[in-house]
């Protein structure tokens, strides 16, 4: 009994010290939350945030050093995409890699498993590219069905008395993107001291729209000759808005014929691939004789011919 007694004595005597060392004698510091820590407006890096940043860091070397650019600034600018181009590439390499795995997954237990993983790695890596191409693309369709209105707001504000300037940074706060963007584009490239008329020539040069190119040599034109130049914009407008009515019904005769190339053109693959993954071994056959492997071959060639013949015919430029 007496040695359970000391025994408690001597755990008083040790938490009393430590409460006098610890909570008297030195107290321990206050700690200030985190958050208030912080500098204003400085938002919290996570780890894997980190880490992609330094991932980034060294594929933007990387690129610089070997100046390789699979994807240039200009382009992911020009699709709407605001990454760097080395961010963009991160990305491509991750879908790429998963698109490598599902190849793998789908080719286990058979000999095309590896050519699958090559195939799939190769797809994703060329649908970027196809997918900037086609997001570019609709960009500047949108830009030219805008620009009838914008050519409005533009008018508008010169009858309203303001400056050249000053309508066309109204422009870029009431109009929708892309249209906001590339005139916030003109203004900002103005400020900087860049001549007004070569901003807008560069932006038709970049839309690739000829009908910009009408408005910024007609304005350039009313800059040196001087004139009414909200009447012009308006007549310029009005002719836009009828070429833009003729292309709209161009596009909608030429739908019926580009949903029959493309589906010509996905058939034949969709079914190899069905085959492919249903009945592994259907082209055994042709694999297994060179009369075989040359078929496929032809089969490739006049597919990728066609494919090219079709796109051609169906293309309706305007």
């Amino acid at each position: 009994m007496s040695t359970a007694i000391f025994a408690i004595g001597v755990f008083c005597v040790v938490g009393a010290l430590f409460v006098v060392v610890f909570l008297v004698i030195a107290p321990p510091m206050l700690r200030v939350p985190l958050g208030r820590r912080r500098a204003p407006g400085v938002a919290p890096r996570s780890g894997l945030t980190r880490l992609t940043d330094r991932t980034v860091g060294a594929i933007d070397r990387l690129l610089r050093q070997r100046n390789v650019v699979p994807f240039t600034a200009s382009e992911l600018e020009q699709a709407g995409i605001r990454l760097q181009a080395s961010a963009f590439v991160l990305m491509v390499i991750s879908a790429s890699l998963v698109s490598a795995l599902i190849g793998l997954l789908l080719g286990v237990g058979t000999g095309w498993a590896m050519p699958l993983m090559i195939l799939f790695a190769a797809l994703a890596v060329i649908g970027a590219k196809i997918w900037l191409q086609q997001r570019t693309a609709r960009r500047r369709a949108k830009f030219a069905d805008q620009l009838d209105e914008s050519l409005g707001l533009l008018a508008g504000g010169l009858r309203a008395g303001h400056s050249l300037m000053r309508a066309v940074d109204a422009v870029s706060h009431e109009t929708e993107s892309p249209t906001s963007e590339e005139f916030a584009r003109i203004v900002n490239e103005t400020r900087i001291g860049r001549d007004l008329s070569d901003a807008l020539e560069n932006t038709a040069v970049r839309m690739r729209s000829d009908d910009f190119h009408w408005v910024a040599q007609a304005i350039s034109i009313n800059r040196e000759a001087g004139g009414n130049l909200s009447q012009i914009l308006d007549q310029v407008g009005h002719t836009i808005r009828e070429r833009n009515e003729i292309r709209r019904q161009v596009k909608a005769l030429a739908a019926e014929g580009k949903l029959s190339a493309w589906v010509l053109i996905l058939l034949p693959i969709g079914v190899f691939a069905f085959l492919l993954i249903t009945q592994p071994n259907y082209f055994s056959g042709f694999l297994g004789n060179t009369i075989g492997i040359i078929a496929l071959i032809v089969a490739v060639i006049l597919l990728v011919a066609g494919s090219l013949w079709m796109m051609a015919v169906v293309k309706v430029k305007f």
